[in-house]
């Protein structure tokens, strides 16, 4: 049996930097993961989205 959760990067919306990674269970949220984190190159703030 395959695990349900994943791990998924997440990437600033700003910059476009890959900066967290994290994981997401892929039977209950298929859609994409959208955070509010601190991206130290932006210095800020922002929406960060997961990538594939």
């Amino acid at each position: 049996m395959a695990a349900a959760r994943e791990v998924v990067v997440l990437a600033c919306t700003e910059c476009k930097r890959r900066n967290y990674s994290t994981t997401k269970n892929r039977q209950k949220k298929p859609q994409r993961l959208e955070l509010r984190k601190y991206c130290k190159w932006c210095k800020k703030h922002t929406l960060h989205r997961e990538v594939k």
